[in-house]
């Protein structure tokens, strides 16, 4: 009976071992991660997706996630090429491409890549002036991905994407700049009047020059404007007939 005691408590405590170590070997790595396993400190091999099992002591995993991820750039001033402080939001979207290099060649990618944006964005602004920053945004993005790629990529890290939010100017030149855009309003209004007033011109010369060819047409278009004119009953109009009109009329009256 002892005996028996003694098989059941042995099985029972072997079933528990296998169990634990089960626990502990048996990992689940999903479809957007893979596991980097070291054996003995040294790598061994990049797996997943599904049920991975590791050797128990021997070996041990860490989970890389290949998910593209977004970082945010803190709001940081730089000084253009022209001397214009200028402050800029960041963000960097960002992936891994070799877990194997993620895991042995950098301690904390995601600083890194941090770090060196940061230090891009600063080169990239500080050799454009003012105006470059403001309409060439692509241009700066396509500039500092190019760069951090570079580095990145010993990594195992890939730049997808660096989108700039937000360019904020010192209050002076905002208002320098509202100033100098209404003056352009203006200035604008004017040449749109001008241009107005000198296609009008043009069609009344013309319109003079065909009056002037034909018999009877001045003092028609003459008439015809009395008329218009004294519609509004409450409107008392004195008009002195030049003597072409008169002449004009009389032939009417014989």
């Amino acid at each position: 009976m002892v005996n028996l005691l003694l098989i059941i408590g042995l099985v029972v405590t072997i079933s528990v071992i296998i169990l634990i170590i089960m626990g502990v070997s048996l990992k689940t790595v999903t479809e957007y991660r893979r596991l980097v396993i070291f054996r003995f400190g040294r790598y061994k091999r990049t797996v997943g997706p599904g049920i991975i099992f590791l050797l128990p002591v021997i070996e041990k995993g860490i989970k890389i996630d290949l998910r593209i991820k977004t970082l945010d750039i803190a709001r940081q001033e730089i000084i253009s090429k022209d001397n214009i402080p200028i402050t800029i939001d960041t963000s960097v979207f960002y992936r891994v491409i070799n877990p194997e290099y993620a895991t042995t060649k950098i301690e904390n990618f995601m600083r890194a890549v941090l770090n060196y944006t940061q230090g891009a964005l600063r080169d990239v602004i500080g050799n454009m002036e003012l105006d470059e920053v403001l309409t060439q945004r692509e241009k700066i993005s396509r500039e500092i991905r190019k760069v951090v790629d570079e580095e990145t990529r010993d990594w195992g890290i890939q730049i997808t994407q660096i989108k700039i939010q937000q360019i904020e100017l010192p209050e002076n030149m905002k208002r320098a700049m509202a100033v100098q855009a209404e003056k352009e309003r203006e200035k604008r209004a004017a040449i749109i009047a001008s241009e107005g007033e000198y296609e009008a011109s043009k069609n009344i010369a013309e319109a003079a020059k065909i009056l002037s060819q034909t018999p009877g047409a001045l003092s028609l278009r003459t008439l015809q404007t009395i008329q218009d004119i004294s519609q509004e009953p409450s409107q008392k109009i004195i008009i002195f007939m030049p003597s072409e009109i008169s002449n004009f009329l009389k032939k009417f009256d014989k």
